[in-house]
């Protein structure tokens, strides 16, 4: 049987949870839940699945000096390291050329770095499901079942049911939409047809790179230049100097929209992509008021309110449905239906000159 690797791409940044997240300091690598790093959260999954020697990094050189020591059962050789971020696109097609010539018949898992799954055992489960599906040359994907009629995420039709996989329901994908407005979204939930994008799919690797072939024939031929280099004194200079003219493209635009036989497992997996401050309210239990507190806080009429910060004591009086987040340099106070335009804030720092901020 093929061997089941997974692929963990690890090179965003996470600007929505600025300002703790900044450039040198990326979300993968905070301690937003628990004493564990996201990164950490992600790799500690998928131990009981996948031997370390299974599990690889794709990430850029600025967060591999930072990745690496939070992982160090994970071999040396299985960090792949971007000369610089291009999108999700091109990371797949890193890991996917990489891994053809580690093992040409494997089945890959990519999955992310910096999401929260609460319930990592029915999660394990249904990548095993995933893999058996793919083995069959099918391109797999999980379909998160929506809570609401989210704007910020992708969503995926469900066409025709193809059975039950290791206890889980799987559909035909028919179509992938990204982000629509409210009114589409709404449209999408009460029909009953839509699962979230999660953005972690399950393919075998000779399969992958034949849609990047059908459908990116110029990126193809780019990635088959690296792969050529792979293993060999040139696998650096080459991979610098074609790195630039790969497009720069999500993995969902370059081929997932366009692919053949890809069929989606809808799940509940108690998943976040901890996209803002405020799904943090969402994720960790709260106090008696509701509050979610890391650091040191002294709260007065004070309720269903995120507090984070470090040793100074912050107070906050008759604050409801607030983000409170100081990190020293910076304070950000918000309210929580908000906390999706701190994205504009980092834009806002970017196009005013304000680089020490991020």
């Amino acid at each position: 049987m093929s061997s089941f690797y997974a692929t963990i791409m690890a090179g965003g940044v996470g600007t929505r949870l600025w300002p703790l997240s900044r450039h040198n300091r990326p979300k993968q690598a905070l301690h937003l839940i628990g004493q564990r790093t996201m990164f950490q959260h992600a790799v500690e999954r998928l131990t009981p699945l996948f031997p370390p020697e299974n599990i690889l990094v794709v990430t850029g050189p600025g967060h591999a000096g930072l990745l690496r020591p939070q992982a160090p059962q994970l071999p040396p050789t299985n960090w792949l390291i971007e000369p610089a971020g291009r999108n999700t696109g091109p990371a797949v097609g890193l890991a996917a050329v990489h891994l053809h010539r580690r093992d040409p018949d494997a089945i890959m898992a990519m999955l992310t770095a910096d999401h929260y799954i609460g319930r990592v055992e029915r999660f394990r489960a249904v990548l095993t499901a995933a893999a058996d599906i793919a083995r069959q040359g099918k391109i797999v994907t999980l379909g998160i079942k929506p809570t609401f009629p989210a704007t910020g995420f992708g969503y995926i039709r469900q066409g025709e049911p193809l059975g039950r996989f290791g206890g889980f329901e799987a559909f035909q994908a028919t179509r992938f939409t990204e982000k629509p407005d409210a009114a589409t979204a709404t449209a999408f939930v009460e029909s009953g047809q839509y699962t979230w994008n999660s953005g972690m799919f399950i393919w075998r690797v000779d399969r992958v790179l034949a849609e990047f072939q059908r459908q990116r024939p110029q990126m193809y031929a780019h990635l088959m230049a690296i792969a050529e280099a792979v293993g060999t004194p040139r696998e650096q200079r080459v991979l610098t100097e074609v790195w630039p003219q790969l497009e720069k493209i999500s993995v969902d635009y370059a081929i997932m929209e366009g692919a053949q036989e890809v069929v989606v497992i809808p799940v509940d997996i108690g998943w976040s992509d901890v996209g803002s401050w405020a799904t943090l309210l969402d994720i960790i239990p709260g106090d008696e008021q509701g509050n979610v507190v890391i650091g040191t806080h002294m709260g007065l009429d004070t309720t269903r309110t995120l507090v984070h910060g470090g040793k100074r004591l912050i107070v906050t009086i008759g604050l409801e449905d607030m983000i409170v987040v100081d990190t020293g340099d910076a304070l950000l106070i918000c309210p929580r239906d908000r906390a999706q335009d701190v994205k504009a804030v980092v834009e806002r720092l970017q196009n005013e000159g304000h680089a020490r901020f991020l």
